[in-house]
């Protein structure tokens, strides 16, 4: 039996009513859920879970969807705390969190990027920032990091390391012998030297070397970054590495916006997340898809 733990989000964005819609509309086996939120979020979903919801309470203050201010930022921050907790001492297996507002949290005194460094620094490990959708599988080598920054980050370290989670990503997915294709950095990942040389001079050298060490992969030396979606989508391959936050992002969402979950590998407990933001300008209006929410939780209960 899973025990996962769901953070609100943004109390005033759409994680709340998305993460109610599923619980209440959604069949997730035998898993168990501990909700974090406002008290009168956390009473609703307690009262319709049959049995198979807990919710912990952070705040008694009513908040209204679409109309964000800093306390709802402090909620989004206690209910990461906790779940973070929870699943330190045992008592939640994978975690799953509402989208939160990283301008709102910033102003309250949140010193992470994104929810990712935040459970990578809770939990301890390196994290990589992965996605699923239902067509396309993506693990990013840098992610919230401006894209002149991008060539001297992708250290031998970092860029092995994406590449590692590729790798594990398709494993635990399923696939025995996962099939890789990393993204260039350059156009037509360096055209033999004339528009770059990074995959030339380290890029595929390095792939080089994780062939040998992940017999059980499939990897190819760097390919153009705008065929590699292409071929996926065509069943050519497993997961894809993109190496920096847009070049992967793009096509994912895309293709693959309504059911595709943000995994964060590498650490000591799963996290993952919808792939949206908080959407307040549409919050509490009953038009956003749950999609995204649901695939998040589904894939907690059954990714190990």
């Amino acid at each position: 039996m899973r025990r996962i733990a769901i953070t609100c989000g943004d109390p005033s964005g759409l994680g709340p009513e998305l993460i109610e819609a599923c619980l209440r509309e959604e069949d997730y086996g035998d898993a168990r859920f501990v909700v974090f939120g406002s008290r009168a979020w956390c009473e609703r979903l307690e009262a319709a879970g049959g049995g198979r919801v807990r919710g912990v309470a952070l705040s008694d203050a009513d908040f209204v969807a679409g109309t964000p201010n800093p306390e709802g930022a402090r909620l989004a921050i206690a209910a990461m705390e906790a779940a973070a907790k929870a699943c330190v001492d045992g008592e939640c297996d994978a975690v799953v969190t509402g989208p939160i507002s990283k301008a709102l949290c910033v102003e309250v005194g949140y010193p992470f990027p994104g929810q990712t460094e935040f459970f990578a620094d809770r939990w301890g490990g390196d994290p990589t920032m992965a996605f699923v959708g239902e067509h396309l599988k993506l693990c990013l080598a840098t992610w919230h990091i401006p894209l002149s920054a991008v060539p001297a980050a992708l250290d031998e370290l970092t860029f092995k390391r994406s590449v590692r989670s590729a790798s594990q990503l398709g494993q635990r997915l399923g696939f025995d012998q996962p099939r890789i294709l990393v993204c260039g950095l350059n156009p037509h990942a360096g055209e033999g030297g004339l528009l770059g040389s990074e995959e030339m001079e380290r890029l595929n050298p390095w792939l080089a070397e994780l062939r040998e060490e992940l017999p059980s992969a499939s990897i190819e030396d760097c390919v153009p970054g705008d065929t590699a979606f292409g071929r996926a989508m065509k069943g050519q391959a497993d997961v894809l590495v993109a190496l920096y936050h847009d070049q992967g992002l793009a096509p994912f969402k895309a293709v693959d916006f309504d059911s595709g979950v943000n995994v964060t590998l590498g650490l000591k407990h799963l996290r993952v997340s919808p792939d949206h933001g908080t959407g307040f300008e549409i919050a509490g209006k009953g038009i956003a898809s749950k999609g995204s929410t649901h695939h998040a939780i589904q894939l907690a209960c059954r990714m190990k």
